[in-house]
């Protein structure tokens, strides 16, 4: 029995009974091409009425052969969420902790690519399970240093959360695990667990201290946003890092100071961040002072401003000030399919406002973590607004998802950046 039984004793147990579902031919083509997701309007039949969350779903084709298994989920407009297809397997513990085996291996490559020069005394914060993208949907692991944080998108998983729980403590080398929850998902108070609780071990009075490259952050890894820290965007801050020697930066909707902290390691003059949350700069401000040993962290002019980007930026060009190296990396503009015209107004109108902050030969970093919004729209929607508003881009380099926030269908995809430099002379007039 795993030493912290007690703690998820209250769980419901996995139910040794299996749903026969029979889908659309439609929803069984896309379960074969790998789609994580069926809804319960391609349910065409399933043999118990009263399935509960995180039963076992097996799927069987119009000659009642095995097809796939997935989870049911009686809540969700998603009513089967997918985790096998292929040949008939047993979905217990042993299966779990090798599916979570399996995701914390394929990281192993952002181990061996981020090798820094020896300076960082934290382990590293990477995601370990990327949810449908790593074969187990609506769940979320992330580590930070030696805590391993589990976030949970459905009630499918409370039934097996005992097991993902030792899969992750065997796979991640972690001695802590907490647990987080949706926004939609209720409190577990009926189980004896709520969100931020630590399961397994404990957990700093302050914040967990990890390393990203060479340098320091703090995660809150209890109350924080997501599950502490925004690790996706690790690809593009360890970039600026390389680009910003001796730049003035200005770095808008700046969170925690990821991109702060890294232009400064990188030889920033001079960084300017700007967020509409005071605590949230709080962080940044610590995040620095977590570096400040870095000859180049502590040489750089750091001020920070607590507005709205779009106000901030405006008021920062009218009154003159430019920058070398802006960095505009909003939160997500368009939660549905019809806020995608407002997401690229958006997107359009904070292009505008970076054109008229940075100088000659200054480099913009523009990003989008909209997933509605597709690369095509988001890249066009940059470069066009840049053209019409007299500024040449450059494009000088691209991304997406970095190798621990895999894409396996198309709906997992969300983030994109671009690098531009804005040539010399091509500006007829700047715009505020």
């Amino acid at each position: 029995m795993s030493a912290h039984s007690s703690l998820l004793a209250g769980l419901p147990a996995p139910s040794d009974r299996r749903l026969a579902i029979k889908v659309t031919p439609d929803a069984l083509r896309r379960i074969r091409g790998r789609h994580p997701w069926v809804y319960d309007r391609s349910i065409e039949s399933v043999n118990h009425d009263d399935g509960a969350p995180g039963d076992i779903g097996i799927v069987f084709d119009r000659n009642r052969k095995f097809a796939a298994i997935g989870l049911w989920d009686p809540n969700s407009p998603i009513r089967l969420r997918m985790i096998h297809v292929g040949d008939p397997v047993s979905i217990d513990a042993p299966w779990f902790a090798q599916r979570i085996a399996e995701s914390v291996q394929r990281r192993q490559v952002l181990f061996d690519r981020h090798v820094g020069s020896g300076r960082a005394v934290h382990g590293p914060g990477y995601r370990a399970v990327n949810g449908e993208n790593d074969g187990l949907p609506a769940l979320v692991v992330d580590v930070y240093d030696h805590v391993a944080v589990i976030k949970l998108y459905s009630e499918i998983w409370y039934p097996h959360l005992p097991a993902v729980v030792d899969g992750v403590l065997a796979a991640t080398a972690t001695d802590t695990v907490v647990l987080r929850l949706a926004r939609n998902l209720e409190p577990l108070e009926s189980y004896g667990l709520d969100d931020g609780d630590v399961i397994v071990g404990e957990v700093p009075d302050g914040p967990v201290l990890f390393s990203e490259g060479d340098l320091t952050f703090e995660a809150d890894v209890q109350r924080g946003q997501k599950t502490g820290h925004f690790l996706d965007q690790r690809l593009n801050r360890l970039a600026v890092g390389k680009i910003a020697g001796g730049k003035r930066v200005l770095d808008v909707f700046a969170s925690t100071g990821g991109f702060t902290v890294h232009a400064a390691a990188g030889g920033a003059s001079a960084v300017h961040a700007v967020d509409a949350s005071e605590p949230t700069l709080d962080v940044a401000r610590r995040n620095l002072d977590h570096n400040a040993d870095v000859p180049a962290v502590a040489a750089c002019s750091v001020t920070t401003q607590v507005a709205d980007a779009f106000d901030a930026m405006g008021a920062l060009a009218r009154s003159g000030r430019r920058f070398d190296l802006v960095i505009v990396d909003p939160p997500s503009f368009a939660q549905k399919a019809a806020t995608v015209g407002r997401a690229r107004a958006a997107y359009a109108k904070l292009t505008k406002l970076a054109i008229g902050l940075i100088e000659d030969g200054g480099i913009l970093v523009q990003a989008s973590c909209s997933s509605r919004v597709t690369p095509t729209e988001f890249f066009d929607t940059v470069t066009e607004t840049a053209a019409e508003h007299g500024a040449t881009f450059t494009e000088l380099r691209r991304t997406d998802h970095d190798i621990d926030h895999p894409v396996t269908y198309d709906e997992g995809e969300y983030l994109k950046a671009g690098f531009w430099r804005v040539e010399p002379g091509s500006r007829r007039r700047r715009d505020h």
